[in-house]
């Protein structure tokens, strides 16, 4: 699924209220970790993600490692947080068309 910048920005909006649902903890991206993001996507669609770590690459590294294995959109990052989209089932959010 690909989304306008339009879409995105209507996305953003809805985001800017969430606290982030996930956070990384020591252990870093664990299978643990991944499966409770698959189970937000599918009951909130549009989650945060908190990925602390000072180290620039290793924070890019990891934020996209989640969007691969998630199969999710990457919506926007700012600072540590990651927001991100993914369409369920129940279709809880409706994004305008173009």
């Amino acid at each position: 699924m690909k989304l306008s910048n339009k879409q995105k920005q209507y996305l953003k909006g809805l985001a800017h209220s969430l606290k982030p649902v996930i956070q990384l903890g020591n252990n870093g991206l664990t299978e643990g970790v991944l499966a409770e993001i698959e189970n937000a996507l599918s009951h909130h669609e549009l989650i945060k993600i908190k990925v602390p770590t000072d180290d620039r690459d290793e924070k890019s590294l990891i934020m996209d490692a989640i969007i691969r294995e998630s199969g999710a959109i990457k919506i926007q990052t700012i600072g540590h947080t990651m927001v991100m989209y993914k369409q369920s089932e129940d279709k809880k959010i409706s994004v305008p068309r173009l």
